[in-house]
């Protein structure tokens, strides 16, 4: 009869039912997939972000000379006391942190240990000649960075002035620690206990007429170079040659070396190589900053001892 729908065989029944089967599993396989990525996705944000955390809970900590407890560290990060214990432990765990007795947290030896091995010579001087170059290309003077061999000074990286003029100072040279502007800072930078033994146990020879041979003259000497965080050598070692030197330091605020600059007594002036200073006084806290030293302004270092 027209207009008849044709009766449907079983066959075609089950085919269509094994249809909709494959169909509603391709659709929960789509739909496994897709909460499988999403869990993948948001666990890769929350590990990013943990590994944000953490670095920021590291960088307070180092910042806070005399240690920091949980809940002015959760309050300068902006995290829960309890985010902020369970990140900590972990740290302190794996020796990054620490905790005394008093429960504040500090940098612990691992991170040191990390630094530490990555801050080796030749990043000293690969580091420190960048800087000297652009000091010296500013002030036309030799630039100079040494660190402490003994009771002698090495000078490791070295720039020449412009000029005729150039010391024949050359990267290796072992220079006397009372006779330099250089050895001075480093001088500076000893415990008293170590200033004591060398000054009980090295001769102070004179260089110059100028050099300082007295223990306790040189003892007045470096008392006030500590004290203002600049060294001069005004003819001490060479009677032709003035110098200015102020300490380099590194990531745990300890003096790693010095970096100064010298030149001829007619060029440089003692009102010329004073106002050389603030270059000089620049190009160290550049190079101190390489070596991962934060200079903390009063306001914040006010706040944490509030």
């Amino acid at each position: 009869m027209a207009g008849r729908t044709p009766a449907r065989t079983g066959r075609e029944d089950a085919t269509d039912r094994e249809s909709d089967g494959t169909d509603a599993s391709r659709l929960r396989q789509a739909l496994v997939m897709g909460e499988h990525k999403a869990a993948t996705a948001h666990k890769e944000r929350a590990g990013v972000q943990s590994l944000e955390r953490a670095f920021g809970l590291l960088e307070a900590i180092a910042q806070a000379r005399e240690g920091i407890g949980l809940a002015e560290l959760s309050k300068t990060v902006g995290l829960h006391n309890s985010t902020t214990f369970h990140l900590v432990k972990t740290m302190v765990a794996l020796g990054y942190v620490r905790q005394d007795k008093d429960k504040r947290y500090r940098i612990g030896r691992s991170l040191f240990a990390l630094a530490a091995g990555s801050l080796d010579e030749v990043e000293l001087v690969n580091s420190a000649t960048s800087v000297l170059e652009d000091l010296t290309e500013v002030t036309g003077d030799s630039g100079h960075f040494a660190v402490r061999s003994g009771d002698s000074v090495v000078v490791i990286a070295k720039t020449s002035g412009s000029g005729a003029f150039q010391l024949t100072d050359r990267v290796g040279v072992m220079r006397p620690a009372h006779g330099t502007a250089l050895g001075k800072v480093l001088l500076a930078a000893l415990t008293p206990a170590q200033l004591d033994r060398f000054l009980q146990n090295r001769e102070l020879p004179a260089l110059t007429p100028k050099t300082i041979t007295e223990p306790s003259l040189l003892r007045k000497e470096i008392e006030e170079v500590a004290r203002a965080g600049v060294a001069y050598d005004d003819g001490e070692f060479n009677t032709e040659v003035r110098c200015v030197a102020v300490p380099v330091y590194d990531f745990t605020g300890q003096v790693v070396g010095a970096l100064g600059i010298s030149g001829p007594i007619w060029r440089l002036s003692i009102q010329a190589l004073q106002k050389q200073t603030e270059l000089v006084k620049a190009a160290a806290r550049r190079l101190s900053a390489t070596f991962g030293h934060r200079v903390r302004d009063e306001s914040e270092g006010q706040a944490q001892r509030d």
